[in-house]
């Protein structure tokens, strides 16, 4: 497997629908072998780009290429090298699940000599042995998602795109699902995944993260921490958490706060000495409970960064 070679290459990629921008002159390269994650809130332009990529919806300006083919010259030529998973799943409910991999396989042009072996390697994968007959409605939320999966990937393509697939699916279920991601990629498969759960793009090998259809940072997880966070991170327990936030956002040496859970994330210089200052301050008025320091998440960095845009004072790589 080339580590090195690019699947998918996005050159100012825009799309309108009207005079709104849904995709705003995106750039990136996405590398074979790897999980290249959209991380961004609804209406950030990860599933406008990921239609376009899969050759659904035409840019209005730009170039894409998936595989070598140009997405808006040849878009069928790209959905016969691709697998393509939306949030919706794309079953048919009143289908039993052989009965859907059997109509995905021919949706693919799988060989007819082929069908019975890549069904069962279908079933095996999404862990469905033994549930071929099952009627797809009766399957749980969990196992539609892999069903799903399997059928998206019954010809083997070398690009998968799943588009917010772990979406109302259970934690224990999203961790099977991220396992069977990892299998594909392991295998050379470069995967597209969007999704606006923060914890699982710590899953991916790179991320691009977006707000507003715009690119505001990309890179690896870790790198996005340590490249974007301006300071240090302090997690504060107090109650009660409104006045507490409106105290930290106008405190001398606070360079940002914001409401994280049952605690208020604040970004600070130094967090070792900043850490007795605050407690201080914030005992004047109320009972602080635990100040210390953490390491930044990625939705921390999410919230820095789109938080600096908002104001015109965006973060430099």
């Amino acid at each position: 497997m080339n580590q090195t070679a690019t699947s998918v290459v996005v050159e100012n990629l825009t799309k309108r629908f009207g005079d709104f921008v849904a995709v705003d002159d995106v750039t990136f390269e996405a590398r074979q072998g790897e999980i290249f994650g959209f991380l961004g809130p609804n209406g950030s332009g990860k599933s406008t780009t990921i239609r376009i990529l899969c050759g659904l919806l035409r840019p209005s300006s730009g170039h894409a290429t998936v595989a070598g083919i140009d997405v808006a010259r040849n878009p069928e030529a790209v959905r016969q090298h691709i697998g393509y998973m939306s949030q919706k799943f794309s079953l048919y409910n009143d289908l039993r699940v052989a009965e859907n991999l059997q109509f995905f396989a021919g949706m693919y042009s799988v060989p007819k000599n082929e069908i019975p072996a890549r069904i069962a390697w279908a079933l095996h994968m999404a862990g469905l042995d033994g549930r071929a007959q099952n009627p797809t409605s009766a399957l749980a939320v969990g196992w539609k998602q892999r069903l799903a999966l399997g059928c998206a990937v019954l010809h083997r393509p070398p690009i998968v795109f799943l588009d917010e697939p772990t979406s109302g699916v259970d934690p224990v279920s999203r961790r099977q699902f991220w396992d069977l991601i990892h299998n594909m990629v392991g295998e050379g498969v470069t995967v597209f995944v969007t999704t606006h759960y923060m914890d699982e793009a710590e899953y991916c090998n790179r991320l691009v993260l977006l707000d507003r259809g715009r690119i505001v940072a990309i890179g690896t997880p870790t790198e996005l921490k340590s490249r974007y966070m301006k300071g240090q991170l302090l997690l504060i327990e107090c109650e009660p958490l409104g006045p507490t936030l409106e105290l930290l956002q106008t405190a001398p040496g606070v360079l940002d706060a914001a409401v994280f859970g049952s605690g208020i994330h604040a970004v600070v210089a130094d967090a070792a000495s900043m850490a007795p200052k605050l407690r201080e301050l914030l005992s004047r008025k109320f009972r602080p409970g635990r100040i210390e320091q953490i390491a930044p998440s990625l939705e921390d960095v999410f919230v820095s960064l789109t938080a600096a845009r908002a104001t015109g004072k965006e973060v430099a790589a």
